[in-house]
């Protein structure tokens, strides 16, 4: 896989991908020293939270696929919905697609969300 870095992108096979959102998905700070290490399906969500538009035609693609690491995908989700609700004020249009795909994601692969408000929160230990 070629992997390089161009301003606040990074290009992984021919496709450019916004540093940020890669460091919000894996969640770490320093993305250049991992981008060797990010798994296919981290880079297809990123590729979907900057396109929610693209959300439909994937949908079979992520409940199809081989997640190498069930809990760092979760997490994923989870950090983007975490972003999207703190950074709401900054662009309610594009934050909210964003959260909508990461919680239509965690359903899809988890069957509930694990931050929703209510009995049922995955977050209880019960």
């Amino acid at each position: 896989m070629e992997v390089e870095s161009v301003g606040d992108e990074i290009i992984v096979s021919e496709k450019r991908y916004s540093e940020r959102n890669m460091q919000l998905i894996t969640g770490k700070k320093d993305i250049s020293s991992h981008t060797m290490d990010i798994p296919e399906e981290m880079l297809i969500l990123s590729e979907v939270i900057e396109d929610p538009r693209k959300l439909p035609y994937l949908l079979e693609t992520f409940y199809t696929a081989q997640i190498k690491n069930e809990k760092a995908f979760h997490f994923a989700l989870l950090r983007v919905q975490v972003d999207s609700d703190i950074r709401m004020h900054e662009d309610i249009q594009k934050y909210q697609q964003r959260k909508y795909v990461a919680e239509t994601l965690e359903k899809l692969l988890y069957g509930e969300l694990m931050l929703s408000v209510g009995e049922n929160s995955g977050l209880d230990d019960n």
